[in-house]
């Protein structure tokens, strides 16, 4: 006869091992997009990829139902503090000012049209130490979180038909 602490034990092993394969498949998916990014940047010789990514894939991976990983969030939020960040940087100059500025100007932003992304809010600091031209907004901004979007949900879909299949 089985007593009620060894199903109890027997749940916690269950539920022990669902975390661990969760937390190694989200590792594993975050690994698969920035390296489908890089391998991008490679081969076009574009830039594809910002440091905040990594900060997108932890919540797009590790996170996936939260509010700030919602696609409207994402990619909103990376377009709106760039966008912010590069005009702060080529209409008020590189100085730190302007930089602590853009970063208040993109929180609010992202606030009021609730597009917050916390990744995003270091797309300006990212500008202000890049120096980059407008383009940023398109590569790497745009194309970068288009990528790790679509990765996210393709990694997702599969990962959900492969747990499907094994119950």
């Amino acid at each position: 006869m089985t007593t009620p602490s060894a199903i109890q034990s027997n749940e916690e092993r269950i539920a022990r091992r669902t975390q661990v394969a969760s937390t190694l498949l989200a590792g594993l998916g975050a690994f698969v997009a920035l390296s489908l990014v890089g391998i991008l940047a490679r081969y076009t010789s574009q830039t594809w990829i910002l440091g905040s990514f990594g900060a997108s894939c932890v919540l797009l991976f590790g996170f996936p139902d939260v509010r700030f990983s919602r696609l409207r969030n994402v990619i909103g939020g990376h377009l709106i503090s760039s966008a912010i960040g590069l005009c702060f940087f080529h209409w008020l100059g590189g100085e730190w000012p302007a930089m602590a500025a853009a970063v208040s100007v993109s929180l609010v932003t992202m606030m009021a049209t609730d597009t917050v992304h916390p990744p995003a809010g270091s797309n300006p600091i990212i500008i202000f130490l890049a120096h980059p031209g407008w383009s940023f907004l398109i590569f790497p901004t745009l194309a970068g979180i288009i990528v790790l979007v679509l990765t996210e949900r393709l990694y997702r879909r599969a990962t959900q038909l492969v747990r499907d299949r094994s119950q």
